[in-house]
């Protein structure tokens, strides 16, 4: 069965003190599900099990991101989070440590739903 995207959405988050890859891409995954609300599935009566939840997570150090704990944070759906070269790392030379900023994109995919449902008029 074909699958459409029903949201995108972009975050970022940071540590800015623990330089903590995995603690910025969290942070950058909460950011982008506090800007979705959706609404579709007590509407349509869709179970959140059949939406599958793509994340990537752009940071310097990829190797460094526990993707299945930034999984966990995931509310719904099936979710699958990779990361990938990106983000950035600011150095702090007087300090001799770095901040890191996460970036994330949430892709919801549900099955197609097209000829599922049919509008009505207002009479």
């Amino acid at each position: 069965m074909s699958e459409k995207r029903i949201i995108l959405e972009m975050g970022t988050g940071n540590d800015l003190y623990g330089q903590d890859y995995t603690k910025a891409a969290r942070r950058a995954v909460q950011d982008a599900l506090h800007h979705s609300s959706i609404t579709l599935f007590s509407k349509l009566g869709v179970n959140h099990s059949e939406m599958r939840v793509e994340v990537i997570i752009g940071v310097q150090q990829p190797d460094a991101v526990d993707c299945e704990l930034v999984a966990q944070d995931l509310p719904r759906g099936r979710a699958r989070v990779r990361a990938v070269k990106g983000g950035l790392d600011v150095e702090d030379a007087v300090e001799g440590s770095r901040h890191v900023v996460a970036t994330a994109a949430v892709e919801a995919w549900l099955p197609d739903q097209a000829g599922k449902y049919k509008t009505s008029t207002p009479e």
